[in-house]
């Protein structure tokens, strides 16, 4: 097998995925053209430099539908004898662009990928594709469909997790991720976004609110007790899968919970042949990848057990690890990875997470990959695990290692 190589990654600010966010006037696919232009800008990247673009996003409907990752080639400038797949696993999309890339290098089918993903919370609306999932009672009813946040409220009960706790760590991935900000962490990887003429739209992460504390998240109401306990009471479906539990606890709200917002992200994978011919220096290895499927209705367990997968895969444990980049979907899923791994939270989520900056769903997992890279480097350390939940239960996870 060839190892397969990280030579860059990048990503774009966060804007708030509202029609008031910044990014909200740029479609998918110009974000998306904008970030292979860096890429390809970045490394000086010419021809057929690459085998392929592959590109994640959930919604894959209206603007990002129509095999956007083809579009967004087209759009820019890389060569047009590069073609674009697009791929769809809900949350992990972007790092399962990576881990795709990334293997295919490895297998030998290609010398050198640009991998990640976009999306556009703004413009596209979450769930505005009608996935089979929740609206098809056969399938609804077979699986006990809850939406994801009842899942995390359900992880908190079987857990053990309070709201103070919960509140605790969100508050917590707010001071990080100014603290980041701060301290221009993120500026090897952030590339502003511009308009047609070249004025700046936005160069930060617009989502965060520094200087909240736990005693503003505690007015905040529990965003899925209503849709739990009353209308159309999802807590029911719940405990007719779950029969040991007599209640949920329903702890999670807009602050402990991941933000809506627009991005994109990308990653350049290559052989050590493609990255001597093309004078690059790597920059990490990427030493394993793996994906599983869990309990549906719990459904955002899939960090622990694709976890334990990747390292029993790969010979490691979980002391071989150094950082970790577990994606803030909710605070709940957090809380069970490191009391799963009793890993200490100095090593998770150094600079914040989604709790603070945003989950652009498509973008989140190449994000956090070059986010933990950035701080491996910073910090002077070997090796990273990014992990991921992903709705309707799944998990995806991948170990990059310095070189």
């Amino acid at each position: 097998m060839t190892d397969a190589y990280i030579y860059d990654a990048a990503r774009t600010p966060r804007g708030k995925g509202r029609p008031d966010g910044s990014l909200h006037e740029v479609t998918s696919l110009a974000l998306s053209a904008g970030l292979l232009n860096a890429v390809k800008d970045r490394n000086g990247l010419e021809g057929h430099a690459v085998e392929d673009v592959i590109w994640g996003n959930v919604t894959q409907v209206m603007e990002q539908g129509g095999c956007l990752a083809r579009s967004a080639v087209l759009m820019s400038d890389l060569d047009q004898s590069i073609p674009g797949l697009s791929i769809n696993r809900f949350c992990a999309s972007g790092m399962e662009a990576v881990n795709l890339a990334a293997n295919q290098v490895r297998a030998g089918a290609g010398q050198a990928y640009i991998a990640g993903g976009v999306e556009m919370m703004s413009r596209v609306a979450m769930g505005a594709d009608g996935a089979a999932i929740a609206v098809d009672p056969a399938l609804a009813m077979k699986t006990y469909f809850v939406p994801q946040g009842i899942s995390a409220d359900i992880i908190a009960t079987e857990y053990g997790f309070t709201r103070d706790e919960a509140d605790a760590l969100a508050v917590e991935s707010q001071r990080r991720a100014a603290e980041a900000w701060q301290d221009r962490r993120f500026a090897k990887s952030v590339v502003p976004v511009k308009d047609q003429n070249g004025i700046l739209i936005l160069d930060h992460d617009e989502h965060m609110r520094p200087g909240t504390t736990v005693e503003d998240l505690a007015k905040l109401k529990p965003a899925f007790k209503d849709m739990g306990e009353v209308m159309p009471g999802f807590d029911k479906v719940a405990m007719l899968k779950y029969p040991h539990l007599d209640h949920i606890d329903h702890i999670h709200h807009a602050g402990n919970s991941s933000g809506i917002v627009d991005g994109a992200a990308a990653v350049l994978i290559g052989s050590k042949e493609w990255g001597e011919a093309m004078g690059l220096k790597p920059r990490a290895r990427i030493r394993a990848t793996a994906k599983i499927g869990t309990d549906p209705t719990i459904m955002l367990t899939g960090p622990v057990p694709v976890t334990e997968k990747i390292l029993k895969d790969s010979g490691m444990s979980i002391g071989d690890i150094d950082l970790f980049e577990v994606n803030e979907a909710f605070a709940s899923v957090v809380l069970r990875f490191m009391q799963a791994f009793q890993v200490s939270p100095d090593k998770v989520n150094v600079n914040g997470g989604a709790m603070a900056m945003g989950h652009p769903l498509g973008a989140t997992g190449a994000i956090i990959i070059g986010t933990l890279l950035d701080e491996l480097e910073r910090r002077d350390l070997s090796t990273g695990l990014a992990t991921l939940c992903i709705a309707s239960g799944m998990g995806a996870a991948t170990i990059i290692e310095r070189v």
